[in-house]
């Protein structure tokens, strides 16, 4: 990236509507000056875990205000956020009967899911009544675990948890992979748990720092026995290093932004509202999804061609991506940010008009 909103791709500054740094804090001078005094004060790195000389007091710091930012009553902080829901699938190995994985969800849970020694079977993407089959063909004496994404990347949907928990054994649990929705979805950007009104008492929540929050590392939001079960069980947080302190110190402010500017959070949304509702305009089907990500339908190898070539002409990146299950083909993904200006959205929506697509017909997409 050479700007907030910009790429260099072969000698050329392209626009670019790609990656996750939603609030694109990762480039603020408050974060950064966090990181730079951290650093200065902390150095570079611990060099140890955190069970043995590697602990120090801005972990515990972190994770104090990001379990009251969240409102939960612990936070476990891990080098990256893919290591988060593998290290609850450590502690938590052997204590579940069978496991529910949702068939677009994150590879880090796919990696979890195999690490909790009990047979997992695949639902298809959200699919409520489906999983309430599945669900009820299980003994008395079963204890399910769901694994699920909250925000799909893919699209920017969002899982049922609610209604989840409705279908729910007591005895079971549900492990969200929340790295696109924490610090973006709800009334304070508290995830997908806030979006969809969920308690937490049978939801472990795993996020990153490095979408929402422009920093990196990931986090662990449960309950104080769960905390204390991962550093007693989980391998992987007793043998690694722990976050460099100068990405925790870049985290803390982060967070506070986020915390203190809400205004941050509106220009988000008023800016993927305005690019969907100017795209159906435009004669696209646009899915209306929570989060501030825009899939176009799925289209022949002639078009996708065709709609690269225009995005280039028009100096715009093309999000073309190839994401897991979702899509083997690919499609065009476009990821709003709170610092999108007026005239560069635009500009994407002009790119996209049909009449500029040598009018796209529907024979053309593939839906």
């Amino acid at each position: 990236m050479v700007g907030d909103n910009e790429v260099r791709w072969r000698n050329r500054t392209l626009t670019y509507f790609s990656g996750c740094d939603y609030f694109r804090l990762s480039r603020q001078l408050v974060v950064t000056s966090a990181a730079s005094r951290a650093l200065k004060k902390n150095g570079l790195n611990v060099a140890a875990s955190r069970l043995t000389t590697g602990n120090h007091k801005i972990y515990a710091e972190l994770e104090a205000e990001l379990a009251a930012f969240f409102g939960a009553e612990s936070a476990l902080i891990f080098p990256d956020g893919y290591l988060a829901p593998m290290a609850v699938a450590q502690a938590l190995a052997e204590e579940f009967s069978h496991a529910f994985i949702d068939e677009f969800a994150h590879a880090a849970l796919v990696d979890a899911a195999r690490m909790l020694n009990c047979p997992v079977k695949t639902f298809v993407h959200g699919n409520v009544a489906g999983l309430t089959r599945a669900l009820s063909k299980l003994g008395n004496r079963s204890r399910p675990i769901i694994l699920t994404d909250g925000m799909f990347s893919h699209d920017g949907s969002v899982a049922p948890l609610s209604e989840y928990l409705e279908i729910l054994p007591r005895t079971g649990m549900i492990l969200v992979d929340d790295a696109h929705g924490a610090g973006v979805l709800g009334a304070t950007g508290r995830g997908s748990l806030e979006h969809a009104g969920a308690p937490r008492n049978r939801i472990i929540q795993c996020g990153t720092l490095s979408k929402a929050f422009g920093a990196y590392g990931g986090v662990v939001l449960g309950a104080r026995q769960l905390r204390e079960k991962i550093v007693a069980r989980s391998r992987l947080f007793a043998g690694s290093s722990p976050l460099p302190p100068p990405l925790a110190g870049a985290a803390l402010a982060a967070l506070a932004i986020l915390k203190h500017e809400p205004g941050r959070r509106k220009r988000l949304f008023r800016n993927a509202s305005y690019l969907r509702s100017q795209l159906r305009q435009a004669g696209w089907e646009i899915a209306e999804t929570p989060g501030p990500i825009i899939r176009l339908p799925f289209m022949n190898t002639v078009t996708v061609r065709h709609l690269k070539k225009r995005l280039l002409a028009a100096g715009i990146y093309p999000p073309f991506v190839k994401y897991g299950q979702a899509s083997a083909a690919g499609f065009f993904r476009f990821v709003v940010s709170s610092e999108h200006t007026g005239p560069q959205l635009d500009k994407l929506v002009t790119a996209l008009k049909p009449d500029k697509l040598k009018k796209i017909g529907t024979s053309e997409i593939i839906s």
